[in-house]
């Protein structure tokens, strides 16, 4: 592959970067009704987008609950009713399979980016988990590009190699640790981690939405970001690494979820309400 060939599509897609980090940090920033809102908007185009490719029809009373089904369960969440949210996720398989898979993805990304977001350090813990996807993303393109080698799943996704792999990984670790730095919150150690383990989880993410894209013989999931495809194109890490996000966040007994030790996990997690009327950067 030629030099300008492999560069080719970069300027785009740092356009388009550039627009989607920031709005989303803006609505991050913010907080409140401006960032749930972006959160709903962005669950019912996942699941529509997500109907779409499996060649769901949406102008049905059957495509309707699809669509909506996240968006009822993020207003709940949104009204305190976190536990009946998530349990959204069971009924949704009346719809059968592939079907509810859209849904179930909708729900657990959006709900878990809520929840992140109305912890007492929300604003925190969302950008941490942002900016691990974003760096694993960025490195593993930049050391792919540059170093080549192998290839990490060539049945799965043949762009994908081994050297950008350990790229993502590199850079999720160290943006974790950075964010963890500069917040003064948790432990600079812990962010290195646990930044390692969001990019794992971001990469699989990635990984998986490949392989459902082979085995639906699709190229990109759809076409609303310019140089990355659609929704699922571009969130496919931050849908697999925020509800790990989540969960450690009710093993942290009030602290930021990288600080969470073994000792946490192995004790169990506490019972985390979440704060009334938390939406702001505070």
């Amino acid at each position: 592959m030629s030099g300008s060939s492999r560069w080719s599509d970069l300027k785009l897609r740092l356009s388009s970067a550039v627009i989607l980090v920031a709005v989303a940090g803006i609505c991050l920033w913010q907080g409140g009704m401006i960032y749930n809102a972006l959160i709903l908007l962005a669950m019912f185009g996942l699941v529509w987008e997500g109907e779409t490719l499996i060649r769901q029809p949406l102008p049905t009373w059957r495509g309707i609950l699809l669509l909506f089904w996240p968006l009822v369960s993020g207003v709940a969440a949104l009204r305190g009713e976190w536990s009946g949210a998530f349990w959204m996720v069971w009924p949704s398989l009346v719809f059968g399979v592939p079907a509810c898979l859209p849904v179930i993805v909708s729900i657990l990304g959006g709900l878990s980016l809520l929840w992140l977001r109305h912890l007492p350090a929300g604003f925190e813990s969302v950008l941490f988990v942002l900016c691990v996807v974003i760096a694993s993303d960025s490195f593993a393109y930049l050391f792919g590009r540059v170093f080549g080698g192998p290839k990490l799943a060539p049945s799965i996704s043949p762009g994908k190699t081994r050297s950008g792999a350990i790229g993502g990984l590199v850079g999720a670790s160290l943006a974790g640790g950075a964010v963890a730095w500069f917040s003064g919150l948790g432990f600079v150690g812990g962010g290195l981690i646990w930044g390692a383990v969001l990019g794992i989880f971001s990469q699989s993410g990635d990984l998986i939405e490949s392989a459902a894209k082979r085995r639906l013989g699709v190229k990109d999931s759809g076409t609303l970001i310019p140089g990355h495809g659609g929704l699922l194109d571009r969130f496919d890490g931050l849908l697999a690494a925020a509800p790990l996000a989540a969960l450690l966040s009710l093993a942290a007994f009030g602290q930021v979820f990288w600080s969470v030790t073994p000792a946490d996990l192995v004790g169990g997690s506490a019972h985390h309400t979440i704060p009334q009327g938390s939406s702001s950067h505070d």
